[in-house]
C-alpha cells in the first residue's frame, strides 16, 4: 500500500458560546481548523484534523499548519501509510520541529491502518479499557460570579470535571483566588475542580494563589510560562500539579518525572506531533504511575475521535479526564464522531477512527499533492 495523494481543507468551526476566554486576556470566537485526507492505491482514504488554538497558544498557527502539510505532502507520496514509526521518521528528516504540522498527517494514517486492518485504531493503540471516557468541561474565563454560575449548567449536560480558566488578564491575583472559591462553593460530592492558568501567572501570583486556595480540594494546572517557574510554585503547594504546556515530549516527561514535579500530564495530540508520539508519551506516563489528560488543543469532530481513541486505550486508572471538543462547536464537519452522553464519550468500534467528513462543509481542497 502506497500513499498517492494528500489533500488539505480550511474549515472555520464557530462556538457555541462565542467566545472562548483564557489567561492573559486571550480570546478567539471562531477556530481555524485544518482537516488532512490522504489517500492510498488501494482506495484506502484516512482523515486527520489539526486546529491550534490561535496563534498565541503554543508555537502553532493555522496558516503554518496548512504551510507544513505541503512542504511535507512531496515526501509522504509514494510511503506505506501502514509504517507509522518510519513516516514520523520521514516527516522529522524532511521538516525539523514544527509537530502540530505532522499531527493531522500521521492521524489520518493510523485511520488508514485501522481500516486495513479491519481494526478500530483504539484496539491498535492498546486495547479498550472501559465502556466509555470522563470528560471535563472547560469554563471559559469571565467574572468570578459568571464563572460559578455555569456549573449547574454543565453538571447538567452530565459534567463532574470542570476546568477553570484562571491566569486574570490584568494579573490580578485576588480576582482569581475569587474565581476558585466562588466555582468550589458550587462544586457536589463527586466533582473535581482544575484551575488552569494557561502559564499565565508570575511566579509570585502564582504563590499567592495557591496559599490563598490552600483549603480547598482543587488541582493546579501549568501555573507559569517556564518549567522552573512551575516547579517552584509545586514545590511551594500540597495542591495535586498538572503540567500541560512544559511537557511537549520524552526529554521533558522524564525530567518532570525525576523532579517530582507534577502529578498529571496533559497529552495533546498535536503538540507532540500526532497519535503515534501522543501514544509513546502515554504509555511512558503510565508506566510512571502519572495521571493523563487526553486531549487536543482544538478541533472538530475528527480530532474528536482521535481524542476519543487515545483515551479509551489509556488505562481507566490512569485516565485523569478527556475532552469532547466537536460539542462547543457549531459545526459538525464528520460522520460517525463521538457523541456526550452524561458528561462521558466512547471510541468508535467502526475501523480505522470511525469518521466520514462531511465534504458539503469542507468545499474544496487548498492544497492537492499527488
Amino acid at each position: 500500500m502506497k500513499i498517492s495523494r494528500i489533500t488539505a481543507y480550511q474549515v472555520d468551526l464557530p462556538l457555541h458560546e462565542g467566545s472562548y476566554n483564557w489567561s492573559g486576556g486571550k480570546s478567539v470566537e471562531v477556530f481555524d481548523s485544518t482537516v488532512v485526507r490522504v489517500e492510498t492505491d488501494q482506495g484506502i482514504a484516512g482523515h486527520g484534523e489539526v486546529c491550534p488554538l490561535g496563534p498565541f497558544y503554543l508555537p502553532s498557527y493555522a496558516a503554518g499548519a496548512r504551510a507544513g502539510i505541503a512542504e511535507l505532502g512531496p515526501h509522504l507520496i509514494g510511503r506505506d501509510p501502514r509504517e507509522l514509526d518510519r513516516l514520523n521518521a520521514v516527516m522529522d528528516r524532511a521538516l525539523k520541529g514544527h509537530p502540530y504540522v505532522k499531527s493531522a498527517l500521521d492521524m489520518a494514517c493510523w485511520d488508514i491502518l485501522g481500516q486495513a486492518a479491519g481494526l478500530p485504531v483504539c484496539t491498535l493503540l492498546g486495547g479498550r479499557f472501559g465502556d466509555d471516557v470522563a470528560l471535563y468541561r472547560a469554563i471559559s474565563q469571565e467574572s468570578p460570579e459568571a464563572m460559578a454560575a455555569k456549573v449547574a449548567g454543565y453538571r447538567a449536560e452530565g459534567y463532574r470535571r470542570f476546568q477553570l480558566k484562571v491566569g486574570d488578564k490584568d494579573g490580578n491575583a485576588d480576582t482569581d483566588i475569587a474565581r476558585i472559591r466562588a466555582v468550589s462553593e458550587r462544586l457536589e460530592t463527586g466533582d473535581v475542580l482544575i484551575a488552569d492558568a494557561n502559564t499565565g501567572w508570575l511566579m509570585h501570583e502564582a504563590l499567592r494563589v495557591v496559599r490563598a486556595v490552600r483549603d480547598l480540594d482543587v488541582y493546579i494546572e501549568q501555573p507559569c510560562e517556564s518549567y522552573e517557574e512551575c516547579l517552584t510554585v509545586r514545590r511551594h503547594s500540597d495542591h495535586p500539579f498538572v503540567l500541560d504546556e512544559s511537557m511537549d515530549g520524552i526529554g521533558m516527561l522524564l525530567k518532570g518525572h525525576a523532579d517530582r514535579a507534577m502529578d498529571v500530564v496533559n497529552i495533546k495530540i498535536n503538540k507532540l506531533g500526532g497519535l503515534t508520539k501522543a501514544r509513546r508519551a502515554r504509555d511512558l506516563c503510565v508506566e510512571m504511575g502519572l495521571g493523563l489528560t487526553i486531549e487536543d488543543s482544538w478541533g472538530g469532530d475528527i480530532v474528536t475521535a482521535a481524542i476519543a481513541h487515545l483515551a479509551h486505550s489509556t488505562p481507566a486508572r490512569n485516565r485523569f479526564t478527556a475532552t469532547d471538543f466537536n460539542s462547543y462547536v457549531t459545526k459538525s464537519i464528520a460522520e460517525g464522531a463521538p457523541e456526550r452522553r452524561n458528561g462521558r464519550m466512547a471510541a468508535s468500534e467502526a475501523p480505522g477512527l470511525g469518521v466520514a467528513p462531511r465534504w458539503d462543509m469542507l468545499g474544496e481542497p487548498v492544497i492537492d499533492v499527488g
